[in-house]
């Protein structure tokens, strides 16, 4: 499964309780703190919400096949 890097790129500082809340449930905390999540709609969805707070990439998948 794909997988998504978010990175919070800017202060959540000044933002709405709305806002600092998806951060904090997407396990960010401080400012160049990246996490890694499953790409699911679910994700996607909190991302959308703080699209000017954050930098999303896609990661490698880190499943580890060898092959």
């Amino acid at each position: 499964m794909a997988r998504l890097r978010v990175t919070l790129v800017r202060s959540a500082i000044g933002t709405k309780p709305k806002q600092r809340g998806t951060l904090r449930a997407l396990g960010l905390r401080r400012i160049n703190q990246t996490v890694e999540h499953a790409d699911r709609p679910e994700i996607r969805g909190m991302v959308a919400r703080v699209p000017h707070l954050v930098r999303v990439e896609e990661a490698p998948d880190s499943e580890g096949n060898g092959s």
